[in-house]
């Protein structure tokens, strides 16, 4: 699995990686038991600090979603899966809140912003399919 950073978005660069492991593990890419890059190969991968990764891995092992295995690399949770369904599905409708919400404060009518999230979904379902 590739890692990347978008140094335009809002989010933090290791929230971005926090994001990235927890979608992965609640759509099924990475599964319990899975082996994360090292924290130095990550950093590399994604051309952050280590000390961002290596953040990023303790705020995931918080949340229970990675466990830490001294000497052996950092693993996804038995139970990883499940905390991330539901971790990724909470940040998906708080997120999508604020934008509907920027959208109606912006003017834009509801049957406009329907439309918007109508052609984002066909967008994006497309492009899965060609990924797939």
């Amino acid at each position: 699995m590739r890692f990347e950073i978008d140094p335009r978005s809002p989010r933090s660069p290791g929230e971005q990686l926090q994001d990235q492991v927890t979608f992965a593990v609640a759509s099924g890419r990475l599964l319990p038991g899975a082996k994360l890059p090292s924290v130095r190969g990550l950093a590399a991968q994604a051309l952050v600090n280590p000390n961002t990764v290596a953040r990023a891995y303790r705020e995931l092992e918080h949340a229970g979603v990675v466990e830490s295995r001294p000497g052996d690399g950092v693993y996804v949770a038995a139970r990883g899966d499940s905390r991330c369904a539901a971790l990724s599905g909470k940040l998906v409708r708080e997120r999508l809140g604020r934008a509907v919400d920027e959208a109606l404060a912006a003017g834009l009518g509801e049957a406009e912003l329907q439309e918007i999230v109508d052609r984002a979904v066909r967008r994006s379902s497309k492009e899965r399919e060609v990924n797939a």
